[in-house]
């Protein structure tokens, strides 16, 4: 590059003599070194940007990325992280709630705090398990919606958010179905729409 440029160049004129005109600028060569055909292709390399080195993945860092992104894994998970949820929302509203430990037989009698116990770890259970079938049926429906699509968008959080809610007011008749149908879908969307 530098010859050819110098080659362009004329020789300085003598000293206290006139200055020879300047050379054009040649745009077209400068444009073929930097976006034209002659233009060098970098490595891209963290280490040159101040960032940190990431050694390549072993087969064992490789396996336990492909075990955690299976769909068995975030249906568990999210199975796991349903019935918590659930647990908690549950032994919650039994909290706040003032019928818990309420006998209908005698509803002047003061339940005692092991009835009122007793009351909210039945209510927690029956909120836990209730979550952790939904939060399951929905991770492993939009893992499998996703891996059939090939993409992962916010179309898939609907798609498997109408099909839980369908199936499971599809219990109560189809016109339960419709609605939990929809109503997951939306709620879906909301969801992925903020958590996006």
């Amino acid at each position: 590059r530098l010859r050819s440029v110098m080659a362009a160049t004329p020789p300085p004129s003598a000293p206290g003599g006139p200055e020879p005109p300047p050379t054009p600028l040649q745009y077209s060569l400068l444009l073929q070194h930097l976006v034209g055909e002659k233009r060098q292709p970098r490595a891209w390399d963290p280490a040159a940007l101040g960032g940190i080195p990431s050694p390549p993945k072993s087969e064992e860092q490789k396996m336990v990325e492909r075990a955690m992104e299976s769909c068995a894994f975030k249906a568990a998970l999210a199975c796991v992280g349903g019935f918590v949820l659930g647990g908690a929302f549950g032994v919650f509203t039994a909290g706040i709630d003032t019928n818990v430990g309420f006998d209908p037989k005698d509803p002047y009698r003061t339940p005692t705090a092991k009835e009122v116990l007793k009351d909210m770890g039945q209510r927690g259970i029956s909120y836990a398990k209730n979550f952790a079938i939904v939060g399951a049926m929905f991770s492993c429906t939009e893992c499998v919606v996703e891996s059939y699509r090939g993409k992962s968008d916010w179309k898939n959080s609907v798609i498997s958010g109408c099909i839980t809610g369908g199936a499971i007011g599809f219990r109560a008749g189809l016109k339960a179905g419709v609605i939990g149908c929809g109503g997951f879908a939306a709620f879906s969307a909301a969801i992925d729409y903020y958590l996006r």
